[in-house]
């Protein structure tokens, strides 16, 4: 009937409900409430009714809980009261919209228990214009106090209490309600003005409704009326005039029985740092809230997805907003920085202590019978290396991370160089001391000097090669570790870096194997067990290095390669020159060329 097209000369006395179904849909976005059940009419206007609010909640992401409509004019059967009851006691939503007026609205409301459901709020189409002895009273104080209604236009209408007055009963339709109506105004709480004296066979109507006579729809029937009576008379004179009906719109009454409005959501509200999950088996509005994962955020409330933080941040704690990723290498102000750094000076000072040591007894045989020059350019090595081991403390930058990798190949390649000549020189020389030898002339420096010039030359090309290839850089590692930016020095050519351990291993592995053959040989000038046992606890701190570089991530990796350069730096100044040390210290009466050829 609203088509004015089809129906051009159709007329409302009041507006036309559906208009109110945008006003339930602005309530609800309102407050927020997404969870709702519909109880209404099944005829042709309360369907179209109930699809439209279906169509505006699930557009602002609500959901429809349960839909329960009766009839308008069939009497409601047990059945069906039992039907609407047990949705209304088994729903989770906490807002119902009731879409009916008139008796049966109020033969339906009468038969519910609304004290099982005392948290529910009930929105209205139109206010409550019934009075209180229609409807049970626990209920009538319930609705009251939990309900949202859609009034009308409410005015005085004008010289309603002379017309009271002045009317003659006998002229009422002769209907129950009409009746009951007008004994109510016997009632001694009304005001002079439009109260009544009863005839000694009326009885006083059980409520009163003297406060009544404001509601919307008596003013909705005195609008039309009038309005028709101004349409016909226009129409009898054929002139144009103005109906007496002006419309006004009353604003929504800001006022609240409760503090706080309830909720009606099918599922909380997902906080910040949380995102929806929804299943196909589940309306829409009925979701799981789950945590953000690794590396995203969510800022709002009900987030349907998280976002990305940049590669340079992290989610905070409760991963609602992104925060910049602490800077991590191995530095010299924390605990493990502090305590590398003191070890390899501790070290450094030890061997320094014994060079000097090696200088100032120059001249004794055990000095000069384990080639003092090799022993020098040994110590002055380990010095070195120990010292290297400071360059991988510290901020990572492009030189540090150039000079980290190659000096410390070069001066273990030195070191090594020196132990295999030392090795070399052991063996020669018993060998030299058999008569008729042509050893002999193979014994003077050159040859131990060929030997560390030449093997040290080889691991310096392969550095070069490096170098001007695919050189150590500093970069920032993002993804190794949650949350934080590993300051790194990338080691540029992988294969370059494993072919100098790969060298060093090799030297290593020389020096150990000649070493182990020349064990037996007499002890006087033999440092063979010593360097069998230093080369020993070298590879052994190596080849468990390796395993445990590759498995760590960060300062940490650092770390462990220092403490391969200090262990095995360690071991072979504590195998080859502690036990001298203590002979020259401790024991001088055993450094003497004698007591050196007896053995």
């Amino acid at each position: 009937m609203s088509d004015a097209v089809e129906f051009p000369y159709f007329y409302r006395t009041v507006p036309s409900e559906l208009h109110l179904c945008k006003g339930i849909i602005k309530l609800l976005k309102h407050f927020n409430w997404t969870w709702v059940g519909i109880i209404a009419f099944d005829d042709d206007s309360s369907v179209r009714a109930v699809q439209i609010l279906k169509e505006g909640i699930e557009q602002n992401g609500g959901c429809i809980e349960f839909t329960e409509t009766f009839s308008r004019v069939d009497e409601l059967t047990e059945a069906k009261v039992l039907q609407i009851n047990e949705s209304i006691y088994a729903s989770s939503s906490n807002v119902i919209i009731y879409y009916c007026n008139g008796d049966n609205a109020l033969s339906l409301l009468q038969r519910i228990d609304l004290s099982r459901v005392p948290g529910k709020v009930w929105i209205v189409t139109r206010d409550m214009d019934f009075p209180s002895g229609r409807i049970r009273e626990s209920n009538f104080a319930e609705i009251k106090s939990k309900t949202l209604a859609f009034m009308p236009v409410k005015k005085n209408i004008p010289s309603f209490s002379k017309f009271l007055q002045e009317m003659d009963p006998t002229w009422l339709p002769s209907d129950f309600f009409t009746e009951l109506w007008w004994k109510g105004l016997c009632d001694s709480e009304c005001p002079k003005s439009i109260k009544r004296s009863c005839s000694s066979n009326e009885t006083p109507a059980y409520y009163t409704h003297c406060t009544n006579k404001f509601l919307g729809s008596s003013y909705n029937v005195y609008n039309a009326v009038y309005a028709l009576a101004h349409a016909l008379h226009n129409m009898v004179t054929s002139t144009a005039g103005n109906t007496m009906w002006t419309g006004e719109n009353r604003s929504f009454v800001d006022y609240l029985p409760w503090k706080v409005p309830p909720q009606s959501k099918c599922s909380q509200s997902c906080l910040p740092g949380f995102r929806k999950l929804t299943s196909k088996e589940k309306p829409v509005c009925c979701y799981d809230c789950i945590p953000c994962p690794n590396g995203e955020v969510s800022n709002q409330t009900d987030m349907d997805s998280c976002s990305r933080c940049p590669e340079d941040q992290w989610p905070n704690r409760e991963r609602t907003s992104c925060i910049p990723k602490t800077i991590q290498y191995l530095s010299y102000d924390e605990p493990l920085g502090i305590a590398l750094t003191v070890i390899s000076i501790f070290f450094f000072l030890i061997t320094a202590f014994i060079l000097g040591i090696f200088i100032n007894y120059r001249d004794t045989p055990i000095v000069k019978a384990n080639n003092k020059s090799l022993s020098y350019i040994l110590l002055f090595s380990l010095m070195f290396c120990f010292l290297c081991s400071l360059l991988f403390i510290g901020h990572p930058d492009e030189v540090t991370c150039i000079l980290r990798q190659t000096a410390f190949g070069i001066i273990f390649s030195i070191c090594l160089s020196c132990i295999l000549a030392k090795t070399v020189i052991v063996v020669m020389a018993f060998q030299a001391s058999k008569p008729g030898s042509k050893l002999q002339k193979w014994m003077g420096s050159r040859v131990s000097n060929s030997i560390v010039l030449s093997c040290s030359f080889l691991q310096a090309v392969l550095c070069l090669v490096w170098l001007g290839t695919a050189p150590p850089f500093s970069y920032l590692n993002m993804q190794s570790e949650t949350g934080a930016i590993l300051i790194e020095c990338n080691e540029g050519s992988i294969t370059a870096f494993y072919c100098v351990l790969g060298y060093l291993g090799l030297l290593a592995g020389v020096s150990f194997f000649i070493a182990f053959l020349a064990r037996n040989l007499p002890e006087g000038f033999n440092e063979a067990k010593y360097i069998t046992f230093s080369m020993l606890v070298f590879c052994s701190v190596w080849v468990s290095f390796i395993p445990t570089y590759l498995s760590t991530r960060g300062k940490y990796m650092v770390a462990v390669e220092i403490f391969a350069i200090l262990a095995s730096s360690a071991g072979l100044l504590g195998c080859i020159f502690i036990p001298k040390c203590y002979i020259i210290i401790m024991r001088p009466d055993r450094n003497h060329r004698k007591y050196l050829t007896s053995n």
